[in-house]
């Protein structure tokens, strides 16, 4: 019976052995679920932060945008306004250069 009770005794220091390892593996697997989830929380606060930033140049692009446009309208509006102003002085020019080509040819102003 000794034996059987020293087979005995050893299956059940196997069977400890067995379930300490099993509990070391456990404990090894929370530490890297609990750094997992702290990782995992980390990237949530990054990504808050980036949502954040991201909608801010989002709307500081979009009032660029709307200032480029403006911008965009008043100097083509410019352009136009001036083109206008060099049409007439050139018209003004054009009259003005054949009334003095009238004027030489009128007797009437000729000088002696």
């Amino acid at each position: 019976m000794t034996q059987q009770g020293a087979v005995l005794q050893g299956y059940n220091n196997e069977l400890v052995k067995c379930i300490e390892d099993l509990c070391m593996q456990k404990e090894e697997l929370n530490k890297q679920i609990q750094q997992a989830e702290e990782e995992k929380n980390r990237l949530h606060r990054e990504i808050q932060v980036l949502r954040e930033q991201l909608e801010h140049v989002c709307e500081n692009l979009a009032q660029k945008v709307a200032s480029r446009n403006e911008l965009d309208k008043i100097l083509a509006e410019t352009e136009a306004a001036y083109m206008k102003i060099l049409d007439s002085s050139r018209t003004l020019l054009n009259v003005l250069k054949k009334e003095v080509g009238s004027l030489k040819h009128n007797p009437e102003l000729k000088t002696n």
